[in-house]
């Protein structure tokens, strides 16, 4: 980590998406609880990894951060700047800083248009350089993806998965932002690619001073690359700690129980340690369990897990955790 200043903050963040029902008087008879009033700070310069399963509400945190989705209620701050305050003209003008790598290769890049025009579009929306200007900057971010610039006149169906990951991560700093999101950048992708791209990103980071919050399924993947790791459940973050003592001492029932689901390569160790098996599927948002929303499918919970929403709270140094059983 670079700096120990905040970049990103977010202060009890909540984004419900209404459920209506009717076919001509719309009337909502309820709300799917994609985050619930969750708050972290991301520090200038660091990865943050942010993890859960399918539906916990990750890549809606991601895009409320960014405005792409308007929160409910609570507060995002990009350096000192409220978001949520600020008019669709300024916030225009902050999209310079703060960009998005989106989770699918082949759905975020349109079909109809060049590699170069794809990748030149921020510059045109934001009247950046003369036309023969945008394309030797188009060029640039193509040799600094490692791609040929050569390739400017090209169709997205011509690339393969990784390549098309690589012009999403070169439309994302035409701008030289200061602030990625990282949706799943390496989901769709093929396992050997997967490491090219996150390796990518790391090069990236150290040669511009990049802060990313980085979403993903794969936690060995996530300790590789993050400074700190966010673990999310329906809706709320659970647990977050640097990454080193989440991967060593998880406190979490449900972080332990998503570590103890991760290959080890060791087959004697494989062996030797017990894994953690949760029953049962993982609520609706739309209807989410009382107090702890865990409780339905922890191994170890209690009466009070049920009736009380557990308390979030330094349980160790820079260790955080939502938990009334944690130590």
């Amino acid at each position: 980590m670079s700096d120990q200043k905040p970049l990103v903050r977010l202060e009890n963040l909540t984004k419900h998406f209404p459920i209506n029902k009717g076919l001509f008087f719309r009337k909502q008879v309820g709300a799917v609880q994609a985050v619930d009033n969750i708050s972290f700070e991301i520090n200038k310069g660091e990865t943050l990894g942010l993890v859960g399963e399918s539906g916990c509400g990750k890549s809606t945190t991601g895009r409320t951060i960014l405005q792409l989705h308007e929160p409910t209620s609570g507060k995002v701050f990009y350096d000192g700047v409220d978001l949520t305050e600020v008019s669709s003209a300024e916030m225009r003008e902050m999209r310079r800083n703060i960009q998005i790598i989106f989770q699918d290769p082949y759905a975020s890049l349109n079909p109809r248009m060049t590699v170069g025009s794809i990748i030149a579009e921020p510059l045109e929306i934001h009247n950046i350089g003369t036309a023969a200007e945008r394309k030797e900057r188009v060029k640039e971010l193509l040799e600094l993806v490692s791609l040929n610039p050569f390739f400017i006149n090209r169709y997205p169906h011509e690339f393969s998965g990784g390549q098309r990951q690589r012009i999403g991560i070169a439309r994302a700093l035409a701008l030289q932002p200061d602030f990625i999101v990282c949706d799943e950048p390496i989901s769709a992708l093929d396992v050997s690619i997967q490491a090219q791209v996150v390796n990518l990103l790391e090069e990236l980071q150290e040669e511009f001073g990049l802060t990313y919050l980085f979403i993903a399924h794969d936690l060995s993947m996530v300790r590789h690359i993050s400074d700190r790791v966010a673990v999310m459940y329906l809706g709320k973050i659970v647990e977050l700690a640097p990454r080193d003592d989440v991967y060593e001492n998880p406190l979490h029932p449900y972080t332990q129980a998503l570590l103890s689901a991760v290959p080890v390569p060791d087959p004697v160790a494989e062996q030797q340690r017990e894994r953690v098996i949760l029953k049962g599927d993982v609520p609706s948002p739309s209807n989410p369990p009382s107090g702890c929303r865990f409780h339905t499918r922890c191994p170890i919970a209690e009466d009070i897990c049920s009736k009380e929403e557990p308390v979030w709270r330094e349980a160790t140094d820079e260790h955080w955790v939502a938990c009334h059983l944690a130590k």
